[in-house]
């Protein structure tokens, strides 16, 4: 076929000779189907000529003109796509230097809150009111900390320290006196001081005066704790086990790939595009951290979902591909029908991950929006190096994508084995079994992710403090001396700052009512200067259990004849709480109107949005109880190597639910996208579900598999909220894909039957007009398709080093009397 050349003095030659390919797949397909795929031919010629005569498809929007016209934009010159990537790439690595310096450890507060401007206020006016440093001084078993030798030392040091720049408000014990700044036992005491700057400052300053004062002066020890020293070896530790947790996950991952694919060359594919968006991810944080903070476990998260995500769009673009080259297509036509299907659903996939994690920006928690603002541009990043990079590589490649097939190795006698994988025969005969009892599936499935849940009814909400170091980090150890040797809780001390003037009876009568309120042990102060004075309040309970809290709404309800604002450990979990809380409502609504939109989008259904968030959402209850058994009550934590402190940080459970709510739905989309396909194909819902797991359950596996992978890497970190956050996610994603998408999926789209695909007329027409679907020219929702003969075994692909095998006479029997079942 001879196309007519177009203005650029070529691609027309080209589209016509893409059309002409792609016709030429539609005879063929003719031949082996009986007319069931006439269409596709036809239908990827007009992708790649432009529009059809008459306009797009129904049901397509015209879309299949769009990505016609994106297949000829990235595969026109790959070389040239190929060579601008890597001047990108090296501009990444470029940009994205030095990263992990400029990343915040904080973030958990919520910057309007009572407790914030308090903190604030008592910074400005009172800096002394603020230590943020703890230098602890060790006079050892034999000596004292009033020994003359000792104090004289210990006075040496704070003089020392005061006379740093970048070192305010420094204190000891041997200046005020004060017990709470003594050990019980007498041989250890405190020396207090405030850094001054924003996160970098501070920990460039700790940096320079450590080396000066930890270790041995004379008859005493010093060792460096306080929030300053806890952030900081925060940072060192999560950049040494990222570092760490990439060494892991990459080769293992090249190792599953090569299992999945069997060819070298396919699998180093998703490898390199997982590793490009890896590099990108680092220049996007360093972007961000411009003009906002981003917290430094945004770094470990965004590095893990971007490998394992552009590794999970590039492994389902790779295996769509060859399995069109499988059929006799051509390169240039099988990368048009993939980018047309599974190009176009990772597309939508990445969108609904995307919508996932912006809900956290309702929150005003810069720890929250952090993973907002990088999680979204990471996903696209993921998805733009699948969509732009791999169709240019694989149309270089063409059949040269199974080259170095290493499962030969393993075969006996060359005889050739399908794939469980790819060819799928016990997928179907899983999909056949689950619906033929479906009641019992579907019940059973369900009542054990919700007894899974069930731990975490039992959660209490805390902050993120030294515990979540490992037991031998300096800081740590500094921070579990003070908490178990010194009196009154140093650390847990709720301060109030007062505004307005007032006289010393106004402020001895405020004090006297404060002080017999229950739960105070000793109330010091006031501090006055000028108009401003404050208080601390020491409790007698720990500094964030439930009777300190409670303390808190109790010193803010208390009347004065000043203005009173309250913070402290324990303020700004109540705050924190209270911020989440409020707008939790408002984050969980916009998830679920966005998903419902873009999941009936995909497959024009009413039904299917809501099971998919149900579903989606039922799925994530044994991540939410292991957290909670694990991590807050400790079991496991011999084992796992960490310090549980009792409670979950206010706001990891939402990080978690919007990270893997939105990885649920990842999978969600490429099952129900290749269901859809085949019931537009077919019309035969049964058949339908059965061919969607067939096709996409041991790719949705192995891709859950690899991410597990990643995420478990992550998981081994030795900051326990890090800890939590991988293991915990990679709980969620294995669950959601062996579980939910293989077994609790079938059973409920079996019950639910041909009423799945229902949908009102007004929505019919919406969804023809502006809908997707991975197949090529679906009908609109709720309107009965032309059911077309089923695929002969003859017919399934059977590529030598890509083997799809058909599905099992036996299986397609069985199915063939569900659908007989489902019409009677």
């Amino acid at each position: 076929m001879t196309g007519v050349k177009g203005p650029d003095g070529g691609a027309g030659e080209r589209s016509g000779r893409t059309g002409g390919a792609a016709a030429g797949r539609g005879a063929r397909d003719r031949g082996a189907h009986g007319g069931a795929a006439a269409g596709d031919g036809s239908r990827a010629a007009g992708a790649g000529d432009g529009p059809a005569p008459g306009g797009a498809p129904p049901g397509t929007g015209g879309g299949a003109a769009r990505i016609g016209g994106w297949t000829r934009l990235v595969t026109a010159r790959p070389r040239l796509s190929l060579l601008a990537a890597l001047v990108l790439t090296v501009l990444a690595v470029l940009a994205g230097s030095g990263v992990a310096d400029r990343l915040g450890s904080g973030g958990w507060e919520d910057p309007t809150a009572e407790s914030t401007y308090a903190t604030r206020a008592l910074e400005r006016e009172f800096p002394d009111s603020q230590p943020n440093l703890l230098l602890l001084v060790d006079a050892g078993r034999g000596g004292r900390v009033d020994d003359p030798v000792v104090a004289g030392e210990a006075r040496r040091l704070a003089s020392r320290l005061a006379a740093e720049r970048g070192v305010t408000g420094v204190g000891s014990y041997w200046r005020s006196g004060a017990p709470a700044l003594r050990a019980r036992d007498g041989h250890e005491a405190l020396i207090a001081a405030r850094l001054t700057g924003d996160d970098t400052a501070m920990g460039r300053t700790l940096d320079r005066i450590t080396p000066a004062y930890r270790g041995a002066h004379g008859p005493v020890r010093v060792t460096l704790g306080g929030p300053v020293a806890v952030r900081h070896e925060m940072q060192s530790i999560i950049r040494e086990d990222l570092t760490r947790a990439e060494t892991i996950a990459l080769p293992i991952t090249l190792v599953l790939l090569v299992m999945v694919f069997g060819s070298a060359v396919a699998a180093l594919l998703p490898l390199g595009i997982g590793i490009v968006a890896i590099l990108g991810t680092n220049a996007v944080l360093r972007g961000l951290t411009e003009f906002t903070d981003v917290s430094v476990f945004a770094m470990n998260l965004t590095t893990a979902l971007g490998l394992g995500l552009a590794i999970d769009y590039a492994l389902f673009i790779v295996r769509r591909f060859r399995e069109e080259l499988a059929t006799g297509a051509p390169p240039q036509a099988a990368i048009g029908t993939t980018l047309r299907t599974a190009g176009r659903t990772v597309l939508f996939s990445s969108l609904t991950v995307a919508v996932s994690l912006a809900a956290m920006l309702v929150f005003p928690q810069y720890f929250l929006r952090s993973f907002a603002y990088a999680g979204i541009a990471v996903v696209l990043l993921a998805a733009a190096a699948a969509l732009v990079l791999l169709p240019a590589a694989l149309v270089l490649l063409g059949h040269r994508v199974n080259s170095l097939d290493l499962r030969r190795l393993f075969r006996r006698g060359g005889k050739q084995q399908p794939a469980d994988g790819e060819g799928g025969t016990a997928w179907a005969r899983t999909a056949t079994l689950v619906m033929r009892r479906a009641p019992v599936f579907a019940l059973a499935t369900a009542a054990v992710l919700v007894l899974l849940g069930l731990p975490f009814l039992g959660v209490r909400f805390g902050t993120a403090d030294d515990r979540q170091l490992p037991s031998t980090a300096e800081s740590h150890v500094v921070q579990q001396h003070i908490r178990e040797d010194f009196p009154g809780s140093p650390g847990g001390g709720l301060e109030i700052f007062a505004r307005g003037r007032a006289t010393k009876a106004q402020y001895a009568a405020y004090r006297e009512h404060v002080a017999a309120l229950p739960g105070v042990l000793r109330i010091d102060g006031p501090l006055v200067r000028g108009d401003a004075a404050y208080f601390t309040v020491l409790p007698l309970g720990e500094a964030v259990d439930d009777t300190t809290q409670r303390l808190v709404g109790e010193l803010r309800s208390t009347e004065a004849p000043f203005t009173t604002r309250v913070t402290g450990t324990a303020a700004v979990l109540v705050d924190s709480k209270h911020a989440i809380g409020e707008r939790l409502p408002r984050a969980a609504a916009f998830i679920t109107t966005v998903t419902l939109l873009l999941v009936f989008l995909l497959t024009g259904s009413v039904l299917i949005p809501l099971q998919a968030v149900l579903l989606n959402a039922l799925s994530l209850t044994a991540m939410f109880g292991a957290v909670v058994w694990v991590f807050q009550d400790g079991h496991l934590s011999g084992l796992l190597g960490f310090t549980s402190p009792g409670s979950i940080e206010t706001t990891l459970p939402v990080l978690m639910f919007c990270v893997a709510f939105g990885l649920s739905m990842d999978y969600g989309v490429f099952l129900l996208s290749r269901i859809k396909e085949e019931y537009d194909r077919t019309g035969d819902h049964t058949a339908a579900v059965r061919h969607g797991l067939q096709r996409t359950g041991g790719l949705i596996t192995a891709a859950a598999v690899i991410l597990a992978v990643v995420m478990v890497a992550i998981g081994m970190s030795r900051v326990t909220n890090t800890k939590m956050l991988g293991l915990g996610i990679a709980l969620a994603v294995l669950m959601d894909a062996m579980i939910v998408r293989s077994l609790l999926v079938p059973a409920v789209m079996r019950l639910t039957g041909r009423a799945t695909w229902w949908a009102p007329a007004p929505l019919r027409r919406f969804h023809a007009r502006f809908g997707l679907s991975e197949g090529e020219a679906a009908p609109p929702a709720g309107t009965p398709s032309t059911p077309l003969a089923p695929r002969p075994a003859a017919a399934e692909p059977a590529d030598p080093t890509d083997p799809v095998g058909p599905a099992d006479p036996a299986e397609r029997t069985d199915g063939d009397r569900d659908r007989a079942g489902t019409r009677g």
